[in-house]
């Protein structure tokens, strides 16, 4: 009997649909009609246990007990699955062979791989179990999936870094929560004060951007536009670019402080002949923007419909496992492997079949057109989110549900469309000798652009859709300052006015939903140390595309963060614990390096023990550290006081402050025990009375 795990039960039901039938229904499985099972997971059923089950002492918080580092790590069943993991536990037993069919992440591998080990499953039945990938749950779709089923053993190496970070977020949120709330108690604070390693860096942005806006003061600075006319009084407006002779007068941006230098350039220019001293036109083109990654349809929707992370997350969720319109949403990447390229018209024809509106005011996709997106080397576990060839019914979908559909569905289309073609000249005048730009472009072939044409339209500015997707630095900086007419080389103008424009300099805008995402996705901004900065620059940033969402949430449900309108700022509370913390808590430099460590395990490039040993040296460090001084931020600052959560026994999971209560982080809790773990967790896992060590000098065994 094979015997196929899915992560959920809706992904359950759609491997069960496309295998032989009468099926035969049973509870928490299903049965085909060559005895072959489908039964699922909901989730993680298990979970890692509280500090109180490795020792009963811990159930008080005590900082002499700090840190808690488990010598074997143990998982126990999640009381509301248990039943589930109960029918797991027949079935596996009776399965001839097991296939693994989590998500297609490192999570959903390890949410899989950890019941079959807890289960017990060793030797040849290990050995030989499979993976079964799947982004699509469309019938057509899983049965190719189906029929490319490769080995579970390939991808030890993700379960692996599933692992590692579960344990290591379990050691550093659990300690560092415990060690900040008994200090915190000490100055009169009596809510728990959750730490964690990506949401405290977070909140660290958070607090910063805060105290750079309150503290920046502004200060004027001067700009100077030289009006131009031709001889057939064509006109033009080029800027004032300073020359070096200036630069005691400008600030480290380049922009001039001093009032009466740029008057001085107004009243020189002023009626005064001027002379084309440089001209180029240059052919240039832009490629169709990448298909979305969630982050990077996360962005999009929060600019342009002011969705949150998290209902971008829910809505797509629903679209792929409702509606099976699209393809897997938690996907990190934005390209696509080439065999993916055949199911093109499939796919189009469904897009313009369902939403004839977004190729309404443009030529057809021509489907033989292969974009940039297609490039094998760049997918791993899972390519970018895409429609289905399933054609929707955009009358049966929410208004969410049909702007994203509609989104991801136009960002596909783009890659069966030329790229845009235009025509950039630049020129620089000489004016008694200072000198003066502008740039113009001309449109000559506009191929993607079609696709947003009416969105360009409606917005009517430069930074539009298609802009905002690729990229158009020159039209958000403003560089194009109109028409130009025909010129030449060496030409005489006529400079009819010099204009002084007074502008302001502006602090840095308070983070909002796409700023926040944005921040997260591209952390390397966010690090001062130039070699770390250089390795983060092509990880995957701060959180996961599957967390991002969910972490943001997490911060304003304890009381760290709030909303002013559109805006994200910080609270009294998330100031005062951020203040007190150590600068490396607070910076994304640490959990950045995580996720560089973790993505090397993910392709062989690190060990798990590579990982964790250096992890526990900085534990021990920082709990040192929090013990040698009080947590004065938090003084004049109230919790509510410690309330154990009523749905949970546990000597750690309370509630204080402002919905401050530390849980285990994540919604995937991952633990112990998977392919990656071999025979040995199933050992380790069941150990009933393995007693942590106090201060932990040794890497604890992996299971």
């Amino acid at each position: 009997m094979i015997l196929y795990i899915a992560e959920k039960p809706s992904l359950g039901r759609a491997i069960a649909d496309v295998l032989p039938k009468p099926h035969k229904k049973g509870d928490g499985f299903i049965e085909d009609a060559q005895g072959n099972c489908v039964s699922w997971c909901v989730g993680h059923l298990l979970e890692q246990a509280e500090p109180d089950a490795y020792n009963p002492e811990f159930k008080s918080w005590k900082f002499e007990h700090l840190p808690i580092v488990p010598d074997k790590w143990q998982l126990k069943p999640k009381a509301a699955t248990r039943s589930q993991l109960t029918v797991l536990k027949k079935l596996v037993k009776q399965a001839d062979t097991l296939v693994n069919a989590g998500d297609p992440d490192r999570e959903g591998q390890l949410l899989v791989d950890e019941v079959i080990a807890y289960l017990g499953v060793t030797g040849d039945k290990l050995q030989q179990t499979q993976r079964l990938l799947i982004s699509d749950l469309n019938p057509q779709a899983v049965k190719r999936a189906l029929s490319q089923l490769r080995s579970n053993r390939e991808f030890i190496p993700l379960s692996t870094s599933a692992l590692a970070r579960s344990r290591a977020d379990w050691l550093y949120g659990m300690n560092m929560t415990r060690a900040y709330t008994i200090q915190g108690k000490k100055v009169g604070y009596q809510g728990v004060l959750s730490v964690g390693r990506v949401q405290t860096p977070l909140l660290g942005l958070i607090v910063r951007r805060d105290e750079e806006i309150a503290n920046f003061q502004s200060k004027p600075f001067y700009e100077v536009l030289a009006h131009l006319v031709t001889d057939k009084e064509q006109a033009f407006t080029a800027k004032w670019q300073p020359s070096e002779a200036c630069l005691p007068y400008m600030d480290e941006e380049g922009r001039v402080l001093a009032k009466g230098l740029a008057q001085n350039v107004v009243r020189r220019i002023s009626g005064k002949p001027a002379k084309v001293t440089q001209l180029s036109t240059k052919d240039k083109q832009q490629n169709p923007p990448l298909p979305y990654s969630l982050s990077a349809l996360q962005i999009d929707a929060a600019k342009r419909f002011g969705m949150s992370a998290k209902d971008v997350l829910d809505t797509c969720q629903s679209l792929y496992e409702r509606h099976k319109l699209i393809t897997y949403p938690r996907s990190d990447s934005r390209y696509l492997p080439t065999e993916q390229h055949g199911l093109a018209s499939g796919v189009l024809a469904a897009i313009t079949g369902g939403a004839p509106e977004l190729v309404a005011h443009a030529e057809a996709p021509n489907p033989r057109l292969k974009s940039k997106a297609w490039d094998d080397k760049k997918v791993d576990a899972h390519h970018a989110i895409i429609p289905t060839e399933k054609q929707p019914n955009l009358a049966g979908l929410s208004q969410r549900e049909r702007q994203l559909y509609l989104h991801i569905a136009r960002q596909y289309l783009a890659q069966f469309y030329t790229a845009y073609c235009y025509s950039e000249t630049a020129v620089e005048v000489t004016i008694e000798g200072g000198l003066f730009k502008t740039k113009a472009k001309q449109d000559k072939s506009l191929g993607w652009k079609q696709l947003f044409a009416r969105e360009e339209n409606e917005r009517k500015d430069a930074s539009s859709a298609a802009n905002f997707a690729q990229g158009d630095k020159d039209a958000e900086e403003g560089e194009y300052l109109g028409q130009l007419p025909p010129l030449t080389l060496g030409q005489v103008l006529h400079c009819h006015q010099g204009e002084l424009v007074e502008k302001q300099t502006q602090p840095p805008k308070a983070f909002t939903d796409a700023t926040l995402l944005s921040a997260m996705t591209g952390i390397n901004r966010y690090v001062t140390d130039p070699e770390i900065r250089k390795i983060l620059k092509e990880t995957d940033g701060l959180g996961t595309e599957a967390t991002r969402a969910g972490i943001i949430e997490l911060l304003f449900k304890r009381g760290f963060i709030q909303r002013q309108g559109k805006l994200i700022v910080a609270t009294e509370v998330g100031k005062g614990l951020i203040n007190s913390l150590p600068l490396s808590a607070t910076t994304p430099d640490m959990t950045a390096l995580w996720e560089a460590s973790l993505n090397g395990i993910c392709h062989k490039e690190m060990s798990y023990q590579g990982f964790m040993q250096p992890l526990l040296g900085t534990l021990n460090n920082l709990i040192e550290n929090a013990g040698a001084q009080l947590p004065s931020a938090l003084n004049g600052l109230k919790g509510q006081g410690f309330k154990r959560a009523a749905t949970k026994k546990s000597g750690y999971r309370k509630a204080g402050g402002k919905g401050a209560g530390w849980k285990k982080s994540g919604t995937k809790n991952a633990a112990v025990g998977s392919s990656a773990a071999k025979t040995t967790a199933a050992k380790s896992t069941a150990a009933k009375s393995a007693t942590p060590r106090r201060r932990a000098s040794k890497v604890p065994a992996q299971a």
